[in-house]
């Protein structure tokens, strides 16, 4: 049984979520603010997240940054295109304007849900001739062995896990911390640069793009 956690200050909609996700066979946690949110996730890890933005305390805004390695959609009455590709770059999974359809939603959870249980059993990431063990943590480039540091090795997952997404600084600096919790942003640029050149090294070809003023991205 996967369990979701409902965080809306909305006790209405929030009410409604839980009966309906209950019928469908999940199980449910409830937080009403941000502050609550936060100590709810440091204690339990919930299969997925349905935030809202709107939330008193800690804004939801606020909150998507702390919740690591749980797929997150955000529901929100905040319809603004800016609105929606920011909590997306930030590092949410999905994006949903209230009032929402709930077969939509239930079909979001379910592809969110199916997402992360094909990254939980995946031990050999690939992406063009990188080839990445992530059970060995062995790291290799048209069959040849590269040395990464812990922190290189952190970066180069997470971007291989979103090989088609844009991954912010501040985004890659939380979700490295659990396996490198001295890699700051200061001594982040270092660590890529460093990762760009190891992977170049062998063919030439600069895997690592830098995207202005947002973040970085795999190479396409």
């Amino acid at each position: 049984m996967s369990t979701i956690a409902v965080i809306d200050d909305d006790v209405y909609i929030g009410d409604l979520l839980e009966k309906i996700l209950t019928q469908e066979g999940y199980s449910v946690l409830r937080a009403y603010s941000g502050t609550e949110a936060v100590l709810l996730l440091s204690q339990c890890h919930p299969d997925l997240v349905l935030l809202d933005l709107m939330l008193p305390g800690l804004s939801g805004e606020e909150v998507l940054p702390k919740i690591r390695e749980i797929p997150v959609i955000v529901i929100s009455a905040k319809i603004d295109v800016e609105d929606k590709v920011k909590m997306l770059m930030d590092g949410a999974d999905d994006y949903l304007t209230k009032p929402f359809d709930i077969q939509e939603l239930l079909a979001r959870i379910i592809v969110q849900l199916r997402k992360k249980s094909t990254v939980r059993e995946q031990q050999y990431l690939y992406f063009d001739e990188i080839l990445l063990d992530t059970q060995s943590r062995d790291v290799r480039v048209n069959g040849n062995f590269i040395k990464l540091t812990k922190t290189e090795y952190a970066i180069l997952k997470l971007l291989m896990q979103n090989e088609k997404q844009v991954i912010t600084k501040s985004v890659m600096l939380d979700r490295i911390s659990e396996d490198t919790p001295d890699c700051m942003e200061s001594s982040l640029k270092v660590h890529i640069s460093n990762l760009r050149k190891k992977l170049r090294e062998v063919n030439g070809k600069d895997y690592i793009e830098a995207v202005w003023g947002i973040g970085f991205k795999l190479r396409a």
